[in-house]
């Protein structure tokens, strides 16, 4: 080992430039396999926001007038949309049903103290923030008192806190959303987790959001189930003179016909959030909550339901085979620097004939010759792979302070890494250190 240690820095360049295969490989790996860390942790928290076991039932919004066929189809169809009735409904029919939220929500504007924030007011049931993983950072949840009868309080999120109560407890404090003052009984702990995109997929960034009581909410700023029997009321009219209204609505313009409107949003929620008790009863109550909804609204499919948690693990998967094929490319890099010592030692040898015949020649075994060579090669490896994890470190993060992205260095990816490029210079290292060893003393000693 000392003999081999001599040698490496006798040729300080020639190893420095052999282990820079190593290096690069290494840093390459680590920094792969923590860029698949972080995918992995931003995954499972995105999961956790959106809540275990939770099936969303969304409304379907119609933006543009069906055709006269489907509309002829519709006449004697009517749907009320979502309503607390579909909440209770669900809550009492269905066994595997854990917890049920509504949610109503729109965005506005926050004035106190003549600073205002644009917010977002979202009405809710208790079981919400057990829902979603919202936890208090101190304050309470609504009581039964507060829900039932639609008292003006509200759950405010941090950056609403950090805007209008940075020095003071907000807890007992009033703020105006929306022209409706609100007294605040509860503030959320902070989340830092990007969000961004998924609120399609149930995950609410709750740091801008005030939340209220849903029937607050139905009292004191919007009920749509008003506009539903509105509508319910023209849909019975028209049937009354179905062939006088269809006759008319080919000559009167699109504007002046409710029916025709392109953005009316009839459904009295914006979403039902249902959390089944364990993960294998998603699909069937999937199932059984389709065709009650179904049932409910006349057949009308004017809902959707999705499962935030299976498509998240389906994209969990996606970026899991990604990591794969990026860490297999970063791995071809430690292959060709193990290829970069094999060629080397090999040039080694053929510089160093005399020497390997000189020291045959006083005693050397054919071990020695090989440990000698072998020693060489593990040496620059293993130094490689030290100065390959330094590197991958500091490359991971600065991948996450200049690109943004969440990288995770684990001890595991540390310990493959260094692993393989030691594993790297055993194996290449050992032909030409064999090859050597087979080396006749006496043409070694003649060799020019």
């Amino acid at each position: 080992m000392v003999i081999a240690f001599e040698a490496i820095m006798a040729n300080k360049l020639k190893s420095i430039l052999t282990a820079l295969g190593i290096i690069f490989g290494v840093a390459a790996v680590i920094s792969m396999l923590a860029i698949g860390k972080g995918a992995q942790q931003e995954i499972l928290e995105q999961i956790k926001m959106v809540g275990v076991n939770n099936i969303l039932i969304n409304p379907i919004i119609e933006t543009e007038e069906s055709t006269e066929e489907e509309g002829e189809k519709q006449q004697n169809k009517f749907s009320p949309g979502l309503t607390l009735y579909d909440v209770n409904a669900i809550q009492e029919i269905i066994p595997s049903v854990k917890r049920i939220s509504p949610e109503i929500s729109f965005n506005s504007t926050v004035v106190l103290n003549g600073m205002n924030y644009p917010a977002k007011l979202v009405g809710v049931r208790n079981d919400y923030f057990d829902l979603y993983n919202l936890p208090l950072n101190h304050g309470s949840i609504f009581n039964d008192y507060q829900e039932n009868h639609g008292i003006q309080v509200c759950i405010i999120g941090a950056n609403i806190r950090a805007k209008f109560f940075s020095k003071v407890d907000p807890v007992g404090q009033y703020l105006k959303f929306d022209g409706v003052w609100l007294k605040i009984i509860g503030v959320l702990e902070r989340t830092n987790v990007n969000l961004t995109g998924f609120e399609e997929t149930g995950v609410n960034v709750y740091n801008d959001n005030i939340y209220i009581p849903v029937k607050t909410m139905l009292l004191r700023y919007q009920n749509r189930e008003l506009l539903t029997k509105k509508l319910a009321t023209e849909a019975s009219t028209s049937l009354m003179s179905f062939g006088h209204g269809m006759m008319m609505r080919r000559t009167v313009s699109g504007g002046s016909d409710p029916s025709q409107s392109s953005s009316t949003n009839y459904h009295q929620l914006d979403r039902i959030v249902v959390q089944v008790e364990e993960t294998d009863q998603i699909n069937p109550s999937t199932e059984v909550l389709s065709r009650m909804m179904l049932r409910r609204h006349s057949n009308v499919k004017d809902f959707e339901i999705t499962v935030p948690e299976l498509l998240l693990k389906q994209q969990q998967r996606t970026k899991d085979i990604f990591n794969i094929v990026l860490g297999a490319i970063a791995s071809i890099s430690l292959v060709v620097g193990g290829i970069g010592i094999m060629n080397i030692m090999f040039a080694s040898v053929m510089e160093r004939i005399k020497e390997i015949g000189t020291r045959m020649a006083i005693g050397a075994k054919k071990k020695d010759i090989v440990v000698q060579f072998l020693s060489e090669a593990i040496l620059i490896s293993v130094t490689g792979g030290f100065i390959g994890v330094f590197l991958g470190v500091i490359l991971s993060k600065l991948i996450n302070e200049i690109a943004d992205i969440l990288t995770i260095v684990s001890p595991f990816s540390v310990i493959v890494a260094f692993g393989v490029s030691a594993a790297v210079g055993v194996i290449f290292g050992y032909s030409p250190a064999k090859r050597a060893s087979e080396r006749d003393p006496i043409e070694s000693l003649r060799y020019e």
